[in-house]
């Protein structure tokens, strides 16, 4: 009989006792597991039960992530996936989504990927790619000219490939033959020619080419924006005037209701993601901020955001925050874009330091604690 045996036997023949008790009993067997080498669980099943039970009590911690990887717990891949969606760009949840991947647990990687919230699955595959392991390749590839997923989900896969270097060349290669989806331009370009192999980035500038800043002043990639530091004074003046963003948002009650209320921005986007949706907007579009085309029969088109649909008629507001009520039996065609209702060229109204400005401001703008 072995320690763990030995241990688990003698735990089961005392009485019922309080959680607490059965607390402490079950981080005696798992600190015994723990200084064994090679101890499998496969046929101990009280110790591997005393093991779950220990593992509630450690959720959300990096000690949990530790644990489930020794003992290959692919029964924790629910929990490591609420870890990876809850903790987003930070380290645990890059590490649980990382986890997953070294587990192989193929159901719940594909189901995370598949998620019908196109920006539920694009901020798991950005965390995903946070990890920089070609194991994550073989996921992600096959989403590039996927022209069934949604765009923001199609470019976290191109900004998460392009984050390790086999993930790279195949992207430079996609783009070298000419088969890079034109819709995917700004995605490959901000990951390639922000690459650390000069040679990646040399072979990409031939073909590929980031959007101008005013003046046509050149953009640097997302990530060397991310490392300035700008004016968030500044950037609250340019949000109300040269940027043009309060005719489309609002914050604290000023600005116009037409895209999502940025009051608590900074809590919910990181300023790489911030970047994106200025610079890339068509590939950030918010869940229900989708925009949509209607053709009436009279040959107009309409174009804004869905507030309300029923089976008489279809509310649809405007970028100029103008809600137009349109009737059913008026309207040709109903259908959603690809593209955002935000303009694709914001940049060509301001300078890089603009910019960095503008997201030093919004990344002030958090949630009260």
């Amino acid at each position: 009989m072995t320690v763990v045996a030995a241990l688990v036997a003698g735990l089961s023949t005392l009485a019922p006792a309080e959680d607490a008790a059965q607390r402490a009993k079950d981080a005696i067997v798992v600190r015994t597991l723990l200084r064994l080498r090679g101890d499998s669980l496969e046929n101990r099943p009280e110790a591997k039960a005393a093991l779950l039970r220990h593992l509630e009590t450690l959720r959300g911690s990096q000690q949990y992530l530790e644990i489930v990887e020794r003992f290959k717990l692919r029964e924790c891949a629910d929990e490591l996936l609420r870890l990876a969606l809850a903790e987003g760009e930070k380290t645990l949840g890059v590490d649980a989504a990382h986890l997953l991947v070294k587990l192989g647990a193929e159901q719940t990687l594909a189901a995370a990927i598949a998620d019908p919230d196109p920006a539920k699955a694009a901020q798991f595959i950005a965390t995903l790619g946070l990890a920089a392991d070609a194991g994550v390749n073989q996921w992600l590839q096959p989403l590039v000219e996927n022209f069934e997923r949604p765009l923001a989900v199609r470019a976290a896969a191109v900004a998460a490939l392009g984050r390790n270097a086999p993930g790279q060349r195949w992207l430079l290669d996609l783009v070298t033959a000419g088969k890079l989806p034109a819709d995917l331009q700004f995605a490959a370009a901000n990951a390639l020619l922000a690459s650390p192999d000069e040679a990646v980035r040399a072979a990409a500038a031939k073909h590929l080419a980031l959007p101008a800043a005013a003046g046509g002043e050149p953009l640097p990639p997302i990530a060397e924006l991310v490392g300035r530091t700008g004016d968030a004074a500044r950037g609250r003046t340019l949000f109300a005037g040269t940027a043009t963003c309060a005719k489309c948002h609002k914050v604290a009650g000023e600005g116009k209701d037409v895209g999502p209320d940025l009051s608590e921005i900074g809590s919910k986007l990181s300023k790489e993601a911030m970047y994106l949706a200025i610079l890339d907007p068509s590939a950030g579009v918010s869940f229900n901020y989708e925009t949509w085309v209607v053709r009436m029969l009279d040959g107009t088109v309409h174009s804004g955001i869905l507030q309300s649909q029923t089976d008489e008629a279809v509310e649809l507001k405007t970028a100029e925050s103008i809600v137009h009520r349109l009737r059913r039996a008026e309207i040709e065609e109903l259908r959603k874009s690809p593209v955002s209702l935000m303009p694709a060229d914001l940049q060509k109204q301001l300078r890089a330091q603009d910019l960095v400005d503008l997201v030093e401001y919004l990344a002030t703008l958090r949630r009260p604690m």
